[in-house]
């Protein structure tokens, strides 16, 4: 798929990522095919999924939807560990992603190269590539090194963008006046419609859901815990 097919197919849409890790309830490949299926018959123009070699969700879900899929390995869970080299993302291009997505932020990757390396790489093995960054800076250095889309997966979670209490509006705001040209994606801590038409109107072109719709576990604490605050008020008098 080229970058002008996968822009028209996720421009204001909806993306949904169908992830579960180690431990968790729903850490099964096919289960998690199922939910690539479910979120696209309610609508999803695309999905984002993690997994290749002995967690093989990449290729079942790039398989089984027919949607776009944004694939990523994850190894380790900590500093650059999000498709972090050269060679994962190749494989992760292999296994049937349309679109790669990558840690661009301007850490050092643990395979020593360049953003632009892996850049090259992917677009030779005929997929795109999704910059996942966390600042302004960052999104701008993707930009320039020739990624297809940039997305603000990591706001929030490097020491150089902290902050954690819902989506980082301002960021896609900033990328969006900085980028014009450029596809945006919204993507962290969006946990409800309006977190998600806010998104677009700060200047997303398409937006990244995954825990508010397909993390059972998290779903159902949210309710429980609205449950329970409402049972412990005091009854009116």
């Amino acid at each position: 798929m080229k970058h002008d097919e996968f822009a028209a197919a996720v421009r204001g849409r909806l993306i949904v990522s169908c992830q579960a890790g180690a431990g968790h309830p729903l850490r099964d490949t096919a289960t998690l095919a199922r939910l690539a299926l479910a979120a696209v018959a309610g609508g999803a123009a695309a999905i984002r999924c993690g997994g290749v070699g002995g967690l093989p969700d990449v290729a079942a879900i790039a398989t089984g939807v027919p949607v776009p899929v944004i694939g990523l390995t994850k190894e380790g869970d900590d500093g650059v560990y999000i498709t972090p080299t050269v060679a994962s993302a190749v494989a992760v291009a292999a296994a049937g992603a349309t679109v790669v997505a990558t840690d661009a932020t301007l850490r050092l990757r643990p395979d020593g190269a360049p953003f632009a390396a892996t850049v090259r790489a992917v677009h030779d093995a005929g997929a795109l590539v999704m910059a996942d960054v966390a600042t302004l800076e960052e999104g701008i250095a993707a930009a320039a090194a020739g990624a297809d889309a940039v997305a603000t997966t990591l706001a929030g979670y490097t020491p150089e963008n902290s902050r954690r209490d819902g989506p980082d509006l301002g960021l896609v705001a900033a990328l969006r006046a900085a980028l014009p040209g450029v596809l945006l994606v919204a993507e962290g801590r969006l946990h409800t419609p309006e977190q998600a038409a806010a998104a677009v109107a700060a200047g997303a072109d398409a937006v990244v859901v995954g825990t508010a719709i397909t993390d059972a576990t998290w779903i159902t604490a949210a309710f429980a815990a609205g449950v329970r605050a409402a049972a412990d008020r005091p009854s009116p008098s």
